[in-house]
């Protein structure tokens, strides 16, 4: 029986089980059985056969996939947010490949990807799935492009094949601490009252997974598919944008309900409604920042700013100007938000904000 007969047995039995204080152990191990076939059918194959793959290479400041199934506009959103030209037309697969494109925002060279459209089955190897998805793994931001004259069947669809396959779409990692170890037995603790998972079902997961010794700290109360994430220690945690295309062709109720739900954008790139504010969606979601230099007695450089992540501190600013700088560092003046004045003289952890402007004073 090859791995994808087993997935899906144990998908029919997880469906066809009841789930009560009685059955709760024997579904944790299905799950954690499920994990363990879909990490092996992620892996490559052993032959080293090279197959027609969409390397592309990772360049700008970020990178987004754009994901979808075929025909919902991703081409035509490509075509329109940036310089690149990709095949649009009204029949479905017209992009067959991986076509990298890029959104110029703010000073910021942002990678578009548009992967071919995502049927069904994808994370089994159906149509391009694979590939899509080995790519979506190496973004920094998922924009999920949905049909909004369809049901909202299609946007359970993708989450589904992206869940399978490790990719946890605006979610957090799960406060666990987990290592294993060479001996002992298992240790399991928590710091807060746990109502969904218990030590038994902990030692379950962990026999399933053939790991008999380890040191499990809960730090909040998470769930026993939470617990399988952090035990796999393959899963990538991304911000994803729903955009909800051909807004031109429904109701504006329609368009209003659309708008309201967490992590939508509604557009309509035939008529680019609404893409300003998409742009300045994915920014934020992104968290990127400007800062910008100033050499002494000289105005700021704001032609040429250094894009950033927000949360980064002068140290990382040092090294994003040159390498030396920050073993020369003695300290810097600072103006802007991140100030409680302006100039500031900060040290080397400061912690940085948009449109912040820094002049570095070395030994």
């Amino acid at each position: 029986m090859g791995i994808l007969e087993k997935i899906s047995d144990i998908e029919k039995e997880i469906a066809k089980t009841q789930k009560n204080k009685a059955t709760e152990y024997h579904l944790g191990l299905l799950k954690a059985k499920l994990a363990k076939y879909r990490s092996q059918l992620l892996e490559p194959s052993k032959k080293g056969e090279k197959g027609d793959g969409f390397d592309v290479l990772k360049s700008g400041d970020a990178r987004i996939a754009l994901i979808g199934f075929p025909s919902v506009g991703k081409s035509t959103l490509l075509s329109t947010l940036t310089k690149t030209e990709s095949e649009a037309a009204n029949y479905e697969f017209t992009t067959l490949t991986c076509i990298p494109g890029v959104i110029e925002y703010k000073g910021a060279n942002i990678q578009l990807l548009d992967l071919p459209g995502i049927i069904e089955g994808a994370a089994q190897g159906k149509g391009r799935g694979r590939q899509v998805i080995a790519v979506a793994r190496t973004a920094d931001l998922v924009l999920m492009m949905l049909d909004a004259t369809k049901p909202n069947v299609h946007r359970d669809l993708l989450e589904y094949e992206l869940e399978s396959v490790g990719l946890r779409l605006n979610k957090r990692k799960p406060n666990i601490y987990f290592k294993i170890k060479k001996g002992g037995g298992v240790s399991f603790n928590a710091t807060c009252p746990l109502s969904r998972c218990n030590e038994k079902m902990v030692q379950t997961i962990l026999h399933s997974f053939k790991i008999f010794n380890a040191e499990v700290l809960f730090r909040e109360d998470c769930t026993e598919d939470e617990f399988i994430d952090v035990v796999s220690g393959n899963r990538i945690y991304l911000p994803c944008i729903y955009v909800y295309n051909k807004i031109d062709q429904i109701s504006i109720e329609e368009v209003d309900r659309l708008a309201r739900q967490p992590f939508s954008v509604v557009v309509s790139c035939n008529m680019h409604l609404n893409l300003d504010y998409l742009l300045e969606v994915l920014w934020e979601h992104l968290q990127l920042i400007r800062v910008y230099t100033k050499k002494p007695g000289a105005p700021p450089d704001f032609d040429d700013g250094l894009i950033l992540r927000r949360g980064v501190s002068v140290e990382h600013v040092c090294h994003a100007i040159h390498r030396t700088l920050a073993a020369q560092f003695k300290y810097a003046l600072v103006w802007g938000t991140s100030t409680k004045y302006s100039p500031q003289r900060v040290g080397i952890s400061h912690i940085m904000n948009d449109e912040d402007v820094i002049q570095v004073v070395k030994k």
